[in-house]
């Protein structure tokens, strides 16, 4: 623990929770989100953190203000580190409005689904840019000022749930401090491949995150259903394909070494079904079941986060010249859906 001061600009379920047991942990922690229920929530009620089980990990009342307060707070925050947790269509504005309240040292954390590193560099520049991968963190605020996590917390031994790196990819104080911070939560590490992490943790959420939204269905329904399973594999084989020719150098995606992605996106049938067996093996070995974020966005009717996900491999893929027609399919579908003009069934995906 120390004297910094820290603000989690986006207290959504995972800036809530990272942030809560930040908190919990004895940091300095300030907490700003623009829905004025949850912030009523966490500073008069406190800020609830409940496990897959259902048991109380933390409660209490924390600093938490409305975007909007920032302005008016006297005397003026400077803040050490400013997570920002929002959606990415939020990032921009979201770091123009902390960054006149950033110490002079101060620096800013993309604590995000997607690859937002950019669009805060803009506003901050790089030397004050740093990212957190959270992998397989499936948290949900299912109330104002309550998150709930959908997966044990295990620790490092379990599973390393956040990654923290620099853009440079040298490993730095500032990275071992943002992994010191992020591990009061679960298990953490500092990575010196920030891009490679980012784009596997996109290419994992796009195979899941709108197949589920647009279809429907549960993380294990959706890999034990034919229709999603194989579109699933086709849209991450495509990921896979785009980013390595991008000059990215992936981690595995789950569990599967990008080669045999590779080959599955050239026709390899054999990838192909040695990719279809591992998520069916893990699907049926699944002990806990849920929808990721982009399905719970559609449930509560907030927009998705297509365009900077699957959108982003389309992007991608048209400036290297490769096709990606999996992905360009799930867009297409998950904006029917965003405009109400579809609902979630698997016909939506199925000629996909």
């Amino acid at each position: 623990m120390s004297n910094e001061r820290i603000a989690i600009v986006g207290a959504g379920a995972v800036g809530a929770y990272a942030g809560g047991f930040m908190h919990a942990a004895g940091e300095n922690v300030t907490f700003f989100d623009p829905w004025p229920e949850n912030v009523v929530a966490m500073r008069e009620r406190g800020l609830r953190l409940l496990s897959a089980e259902g048991e109380v990990e933390y409660e209490g009342k924390v600093r938490a203000h409305h975007l909007s307060d920032i302005a008016a707070m006297a005397p003026m925050p400077e803040f050490d580190i400013a997570f920002v947790c929002a959606k990415s269509y939020d990032t921009a504005w979201h770091a123009q409005l902390i960054k006149p309240y950033l110490a002079a040292d101060g620096f800013v954390v993309s604590l995000q689904n997607c690859i937002n590193e950019d669009t805060i560099a803009e506003v901050v520049g790089w030397t004050r840019t740093m990212g957190c991968i959270a992998s397989l963190i499936a948290v949900f605020m299912d109330a104002p000022g309550q998150v709930r996590r959908m997966v044990p917390r295990g620790g490092a031994a379990n599973h390393v749930v956040f990654r923290a790196g620099e853009p440079h990819g040298r490993i730095t104080k500032r990275a071992e401090r943002i992994a010191e911070l992020v591990g009061h939560t679960d298990g953490s590490k500092t990575t010196n491949n920030l891009w490679g992490e980012r784009w596997s943790k996109l290419i994992t959420n796009s195979m899941r995150n709108p197949v589920i939204a647009a279809s429907g269905l549960t993380n294990v329904s959706s890999d034990l259903e034919p229709v999603t399973r194989r579109l699933s594999i086709r849209i991450a084989a495509e990921g896979v394909r785009v980013a390595t020719a991008n000059g990215i150098e992936l981690e595995a995606i789950r569990g599967i070494p990008a080669d045999t992605w590779i080959a599955c996106a050239n026709g390899d049938d054999n990838a192909f079904g040695t990719i279809e067996a591992r998520v069916i093996q893990a699907a049926e070995n699944a002990k806990t079941d849920g929808r990721p974020s982009m399905a719970q966005d559609v449930e509560k009717g907030r927009r998705s986060e297509i365009d900077f996900m699957n959108g982003l491999i389309v992007r991608t893929g048209k400036m290297l010249g490769l096709e990606t027609p999996a992905n360009e399919g799930i867009v297409t579908a998950m904006r029917s859906v965003d405009a109400r003009t579809a609902a979630p069934s698997v016909d939506v995906v199925r000629d996909i």
